[in-house]
């Protein structure tokens, strides 16, 4: 195997959920349902706050990327997903599994350091508020969206270049319904305890670094909010904070769980289960989350679709 110098294998089969055809077309169904369902909810998300001036603040044009953000992320996997329940040959081109690879771990990337920018703003909402205008003004939450989306799409491109650089010469069974990190691995005939370490240093890094500001971000949130004298003033100030910080603790959790710790931990059914939930679920359930802990995003879209 060390004599092969360049990738022998053209395509891979991924495994998936292997069941007896009827549970194959719920599947087909259930996957249909969600995909069909996040989208939706995202778009409505991004056409209400554009339509409603009162949302014109650097919150909910926050909130607009990370909805742009989960209708890419669910859309990476899947539409091939619904394509191979259904057919016999669930195969992916070599190609087409690293371009996959790169995009769901680059929107990964980008979602983690977007939810340490969205706590940023949080934070100076609530401790900063007379600044809050001054300081989060437009040109800085530009620059701090793009700098969401360059640091999750340079540092996946690091990854994809160690993992591009193994040879791949069978087997080219996948044992997952989409390429992911570790499954594609598992597949390498070569040495790959470089890239097994690169993935892993930046895995901590992308996950370690927005989880600290995040972390540090509601410290000082709630040190402000225990200063307040009036119930009633908290639970305003955390209002503002709740949805977000729902979504902080769903994603964060399942992604450090998947990709913050070492090989020998993992179990391949286990990952399938835990990919599912943060490729599909997730996505799926952060409109919800926003809308019904949001007062400003549910109010605008009862009055938007009770007008219609």
């Amino acid at each position: 195997m060390e004599n092969y110098t360049r990738t022998t294998v053209t395509e891979f089969f991924l495994r998936g959920f292997p069941t007896l055809l009827e549970m194959q077309i719920l599947l087909f169904a259930f996957f249909l349902v969600a995909y069909i369902l996040t989208v939706s909810e995202n778009v409505i998300i991004i056409v209400i706050i554009q339509l409603n001036s009162k949302l014109k603040k650097p919150m909910y044009y926050f909130l607009s990327n990370l909805a742009c953000l989960e209708i890419f992320y669910i859309s990476v996997t899947v539409p091939n997903l619904l394509v191979n329940v259904l057919r016999e040959s669930k195969t992916i081109s070599f190609n087409g599994c690293i371009t996959q690879l790169y995009l769901f771990i680059s929107l990964m990337c980008t979602e983690c350091v977007l939810l340490a920018v969205m706590a940023f703003d949080r934070y100076v909402a609530v401790c900063h508020p007379l600044r809050y205008a001054t300081i989060m003004h437009y040109n800085f939450c530009l620059q701090l969206s793009a700098l969401s989306w360059i640091a999750g799409f340079s540092i996946s491109l690091i990854k994809i270049y160690f993992i591009s650089r193994l040879s791949f010469c069978g087997p080219n069974i996948i044992n997952h319904f989409f390429c992911d990190i570790s499954p594609v691995l598992n597949l390498a005939c070569i040495d790959m305890s470089e890239a097994e370490m690169v993935d892993f240093i930046l895995a901590l890094v992308i996950l370690l670094v927005p989880l600290l500001v995040t972390v540090v971000s509601y410290l000082y949130i709630i040190h402000a909010i225990l200063k307040i004298s009036s119930i009633k003033g908290k639970k305003k100030a955390f209002s503002t904070c709740a949805s977000h910080l729902t979504v902080v603790i769903i994603f964060f959790s399942t992604t450090l769980f998947m990709y913050a710790r070492p090989k020998k931990a993992k179990s391949v059914d286990g990952n399938k289960l835990i990919s599912l939930f943060y490729a599909v679920f997730t996505p799926m359930i952060n409109p919800f989350i926003y809308c019904l802990k949001n007062k400003e995003v549910r109010a605008s879209i009862k009055k938007y679709f009770c007008c219609k």
